[in-house]
């Protein structure tokens, strides 16, 4: 019976927390009615996608016009060239399918993206920990980070490429402890992997909505491998006579075969289809720009790199934007990032006292408990990876690695800090393994005193999202009142 009520409570508690997320996420989501930062691009791509099948430029004026309400004639007829894949800007099409073209419907499918990915981090936590209340503070630490509350309210493509990663992870947790299970009572192969199929599904659809996915889906392919193939070595079912560079190459070809397909290739196929519209449309992408006479597929490739060297060029090494940051400085939350801010407002709109003005800024600013000591905890894990050689430590940190480190050979130009929520999940189960070494080393007496710094680290933590909450969602305050939120030079 209590296996039974730990099951029921290991769904129950991670679920309630992102019915929390997404209660606090919703509210108020389609305020303003305007395109926000990127929303620009991507809403509006969406919305032609959803008409025509592929994104058009769109007229001048087109902003506007969507604020005023109007819907059509917002394009011409040609194609534009996208900077990112299609599969992101489709699932906000989603939305804009079933609620139309306002802030609400353009932003609605980030909101439920945002409150899955707090369902599916709290169980890849429990997963880990074995802990159900860990993997709820995992869960709730997620829910109450302003950068994820924001981008989990834009129309932006950071946050659904985060959703799609952590469930890869996910997957590929879920598939190691069943092949863990398997090699403890056979050594036989097992080629086809459900969960992992699914993780080669998620990563096809992280690197639809960004191509910076690439980097987890290599890292967590040699490690899929890696875990599997040290675990044949230390199995017992291993024949001692085989010789040694045999057992190496046939174990890593059985392995690393299936794994390639079920994740590199399943992946390919799936971020392949997220092209249909273009692939339907090719010849109008052909003839703009001038992408050749071969066939449909031949011409994606080419339209791929003509995006490769819009970004790799020395076009946007010579860009500059007022909110770029250096990677650095991500983890310690160094440039956030206003999406939109308004200046100066009269006194009147907030109640501003003499001599002060009103301001509505809408900034995309992480928790700082949650980032700061999360980044403490990552060095925790990567002390204890070189102590232990845990499989749990190796995961965050090769984890945080691929999806931080790419971003240095790109420093030259224009990069910002919400780049970083893709890390975010990461850091997070960094706190909670180090909070589960910590409480299994404890006494009874230690224990008491670390559920008191927990419940005082959670609820210093909702409190500070409750500060920043007028900054995360553009509250007209007081310049005072802003000044106060503003708490480094950098963050202004």
């Amino acid at each position: 019976m209590r296996r039974i009520d730990e099951r029921v409570w290991g769904w129950l508690g991670p679920i309630g927390v992102a019915l929390l997320a997404f209660a606090t996420r919703v509210w108020n989501v389609g305020s303003p009615n305007q395109l926000l930062f990127d929303e620009t691009y991507y809403a509006k791509h969406a919305w032609s996608m959803l008409e025509v099948g592929y994104a058009r430029d769109a007229v001048t004026g087109a902003d506007d016009k969507i604020a005023a309400g109007q819907t059509t004639d917002l394009f011409t007829e040609l194609p534009t060239q996208v900077a990112h894949p299609e599969g992101g800007k489709w699932m906000i099409a989603l939305g804009e399918h079933f609620f139309g073209l306002d802030g609400f419907g353009w932003r609605i499918s980030a909101v439920v993206v945002g409150a899955l990915t707090v369902l599916v981090l709290a169980r890849l936590v429990r997963r880990l920990t074995g802990s159900t209340w860990l993997g709820c503070l995992a869960g709730l630490l997620l829910c109450v980070d302003g950068m994820h509350f924001v981008m989990s309210r834009l129309a932006l493509l950071d946050g659904f490429l985060t959703f799609w990663i952590v469930c890869a992870v996910a997957c590929l947790v879920a598939d190691r402890d069943r092949i863990m299970r398997h090699l403890e009572t056979s050594g036989s192969w097992r080629p086809l992997r459900p969960w992992q199929l699914l993780a080669g599904v998620c990563f096809g659809m992280a690197v639809a909505t960004k191509w910076s996915g690439l980097f987890p889906l290599a890292v967590a392919g040699m490690l899929v491998v890696g875990w599997e193939v040290l675990q044949r070595w230390r199995s017992p079912w291993r024949d001692p006579e085989t010789p040694l560079l045999h057992w190496w190459t046939r174990t890593l070809l059985f392995v690393g075969g299936p794994a390639f397909v079920s994740l590199v290739v399943v992946a390919l196929v799936v971020y392949v289809a997220t092209w249909t519209g273009w692939l339907v449309h090719h010849e109008v992408y052909a003839q703009r720009f001038d992408l050749g006479d071969g066939n449909r597929f031949s011409q994606l490739w080419q339209f791929h790199l003509l995006d490769y060297r819009f970004h790799t060029g020395d076009f946007l090494a010579d860009q500059s934007h007022p909110y770029q940051s250096s990677a650095w400085g991500w983890p310690v939350l160094s440039r956030p990032v206003a999406v939109e801010a308004q200046n100066d407002l009269p006194a009147v709109m907030c109640g501003a006292g003499p001599g002060d003005s009103c301001i509505r800024v809408i900034t995309l600013l992480g928790n700082p408990l949650v980032w700061w000591l999360g980044s403490a905890a990552v060095v925790a894990c990567a002390a204890m990876w070189l102590w232990e050689r845990a499989w749990r430590y190796g995961l965050v940190l090769a984890m945080i690695a691929a999806l931080w480190l790419p971003w240095f050979r790109y420093d030259d130009r224009p990069i910002f800090s919400f780049y970083a929520v893709t890390m975010l999940p990461f850091i997070i189960v960094a706190i909670c393994l180090v909070l589960r070494d910590v409480w299994a080393a404890a006494g009874v007496v230690a224990r008491r005193v670390l559920i008191g710094g927990i419940v005082t680290y959670v609820l210093v933590a909702v409190g500070l999202f409750w500060w920043f909450h007028p900054v995360l969602t553009g509250e007209t305050i007081p310049r005072s009142a802003w000044e106060a939120r503003m708490w480094f030079r950098a963050w202004i």
